[in-house]
């Protein structure tokens, strides 16, 4: 639906919430780097889905102008750890702490800790806008996520019940299929060697950074910063990465211009390490980059949550290591100039699924049921064994309970949602781009 279908006073009335929404979530980043907002607000112009993955700030908003509490939340199910940004582009590869290839849920930077359901909620109205993309019908949509409910279900069920392990493994090179297998095997003809290609060169028998490419040479004082941060960035390492202490030898230090919807306008740095031998193909890029307050904490007032966190590079990977089994060794914290840091490796082995080609209802079917499966071994991994006093007891125990109370709700419930919010999210879209190409979006 456009905005011609809807009275120009309502949709004058949506556009101020949405730069209301803005100005919270945007407004200090915008101020700093508006070229960088301009990049993310074109390419949320491009389409409804677009739009949607850059305004995890509106769709939270919404939610609790709904007083989303629900019928299948309670003191527990209401305060689990979260993804916070799911959606159906938010999966992909990643190599893990044991050098196993992995198909699952990535990009942690909104994670928190709040009611499972807007996890689902979030992917349910993504699949609606992804349908509709691609021409389905309201049927076929309502099919679509109903497969990823019963999926889930099922999941949680079979992990809260002490399923044996080869009922419920991780989608590996042995275990997936379709594009989920399509994309480990791309992850997996990848190398480091090549990343290395891609942003580094030899010069003087050592490798360095190579100029251009997004790469920005840094003054001494921001670069004395900056390794001064990774000293603390070391001491958040668990003690198994820290096999060979010279793997750690800073050879490089470069700035990078914010990139991706999520994160303009955040400074970030790479830094290039020895790795674990004196080969020059060994050597590991990270990033360090400014971590964003997630879009959800601001709907969450549990005192105990909010204080949990030093700040947001804590936060993130506390998340991150609470939802995502033997996450990235590199994975860790610091402080730079006040502000929290997300400190990660710039990974060969990270391919994101691409849905361009997944275009038969068959196959969509099959995937949209692998991400229900997927999602509930994330809630899952998010319990009383991840070592954090904030959710101290069995995640999948208590989701799989909630939703026994009404089994023929669950799936309706999402149904619901999907086809409400993919509604207005593309409606909103259309506000959205009105507003940003006739200049009434401030700072612009």
């Amino acid at each position: 639906m456009s905005t011609q279908h809807v009275p120009a006073q309502d949709a004058d009335r949506r556009g101020e919430e949405i730069l209301a929404v803005f100005d919270t979530a945007f407004g200090e980043l915008l101020a700093a780097d508006p070229a960088a907002f301009r990049v993310k607000f074109r390419k949320m112009a491009a389409s409804a889905f677009a739009f949607y993955r850059g305004t995890a700030c509106l769709f939270y908003k919404d939610l609790e102008a709904g007083k989303d509490t629900g019928p299948y939340l309670d003191d527990r199910t209401g305060r689990v750890w979260i993804h916070g940004d799911l959606h159906a582009e938010n999966f992909g590869t990643y190599m893990d702490s044991t050098g196993r290839l992995i198909f699952n849920v990535n990009d942690f930077d909104e994670a928190y800790v709040g009611p499972f359901t807007w996890d689902l909620k979030r992917f349910a109205a993504s699949v609606a806008l992804i349908g509709y993309a691609k021409a389905l019908s309201d049927e076929q949509i309502t099919a679509l996520v109903r497969t990823y409910a019963a999926a889930y279900r099922e999941r949680i069920h079979a992990l809260a019940t002490g399923a044996k392990n080869d009922e419920v493994q991780p989608f590996t090179l042995d275990t997936a299929q379709g594009p989920l297998l399509d994309a480990l095997r791309d992850a997996r003809a990848r190398t480091r060697f090549g990343l290395l290609d891609s942003m580094t060169e030899i010069r003087d028998f050592e490798r360095r950074f190579a100029p251009g490419g997004g790469a920005i040479e840094l003054d001494a004082a921001t670069r004395y910063k900056v390794l001064a941060a990774f000293d603390g960035y070391l001491e958040t390492l668990p003690e198994s990465s820290l096999a060979r202490p010279d793997s750690y030898r800073v050879k490089d230090v470069v700035g990078r211009r914010g990139i991706g919807i999520g994160s303009a306008g955040l400074p970030s740095y790479n830094i290039l390490l020895e790795g674990n031998s004196d080969a020059l193909e060994n050597d590991v890029v990270i990033y360090m980059k400014q971590a964003q307050t997630p879009a959800v904490s601001r709907h969450i007032t549990d005192p105990e949550v909010r204080g949990y966190f030093h700040h947001e590079g804590h936060r993130t990977v506390i998340s991150q290591r609470a939802l995502q089994a033997h996450a990235d060794p590199w994975l860790g914290w610091t402080e730079l100039d006040g502000s929290g840091q997300l400190v990660a490796e710039v990974s060969p082995y990270a391919v994101d699924l691409d849905w361009s080609d997944i275009d038969e209802i068959e196959e969509i079917t099959a995937v949209v049921a692998d991400l229900g499966r997927a999602t509930a071994a994330m809630h899952a991994a998010a319990d009383d064994e991840s070592g954090h006093s904030l959710v101290p007891f069995s995640t999948e125990r208590a989701i799989d309970a909630a939703i026994a109370a009404d089994e023929e709700g669950f799936p309706e419930l999402l149904v619901d949602f999907a086809h409400g919010y993919g509604s207005r999210a593309r409606r909103d879209h259309q506000i959205f781009v009105d507003l940003f190409r006739n200049g009434r979006i401030p700072g612009l």
